[in-house]
């Protein structure tokens, strides 16, 4: 009787941690982002465009919107061909510091595995973040997804700039070779791509539009908002 009598009492303090947590979670409420507030920021200039960094308790919770033309092309309002590698690609969201973007520093660190020789074969402005995982859902139309292999003469992404500590964190841009995958991606596909493997596109056609959704153990810091909504 006396070790029931203890058990029952045990319950509530096995169960404390767990109910402080999701009445923590719970205490900073829902978050609404509108259709409308959607397509605002992403008739913005640039490619990746964060919307809102939410602070969601155990984690942050990033929420962006990609648009990306047609292979080969530069990005709304990104910089002609012939600028720094992977500026269209990594082009800053509104508000970001000037040369924030992925690739924009000449003298940024080395990443990946270094090569002398030409690399053939393989697909350029890939990147692959240290620690952010990412979930893509494709609103309109439709590319190749190239996922996994290694990325060859990568350059790693600016440690202060605002678009590592809003984006997608630190990372490394390059050309992905090796075993990868390409698929075909179109409206309303979903895919998740872990924190480490390398990913690019190749082959769109017209257009392709996603959200990003980028669940971060406090690697992104919550707070931001698009400065788009704020007017």
């Amino acid at each position: 009787m006396k070790k029931v009598i203890l058990s029952v009492f045990a319950v509530p303090f096995i169960l404390a941690p767990a109910v402080m947590l999701a009445q923590s979670v719970a205490s900073k409420g829902a978050t609404y982002i509108t259709d409308e507030e959607v397509k605002t920021v992403n008739a913005l200039p640039g490619v990746d465009r964060t919307i809102r960094v939410v602070d969601i308790g155990p984690e942050n919770f990033s929420v962006g919107i990609i648009h990306r033309g047609i292979t080969g092309v530069p990005g709304r309002g990104a910089a002609p061909a012939g600028a720094a590698a992977g500026a269209a690609r990594g082009a800053a969201p509104a508000g970001a510091a000037a040369g924030a973007g992925r690739g924009a520093a000449a003298a940024a660190e080395p990443c990946g595995e270094q090569s002398t020789a030409p690399v053939t074969g393989g697909t350029p402005g890939a990147i692959a973040h240290d620690q952010q995982t990412e979930g893509y859902l494709i609103v309109s139309g439709s590319g190749t997804l190239v996922t996994g292999g290694k990325i060859v003469n990568g350059r790693r992404s600016p440690p202060d700039g605002e678009v590592t500590k809003i984006l997608n964190g630190p990372s490394c841009s390059g050309t992905t070779v090796g075993d990868v995958v390409k698929k075909l991606v179109k409206t309303g596909d979903i895919i998740i791509i872990p924190a480490g493997v390398p990913h690019g596109w190749s082959e769109i056609l017209e257009h392709v539009d996603y959200l990003s959704f980028r669940p971060s153990a406090r690697v992104l810091e919550a707070g931001y908002v698009n400065p788009a909504l704020k007017k």
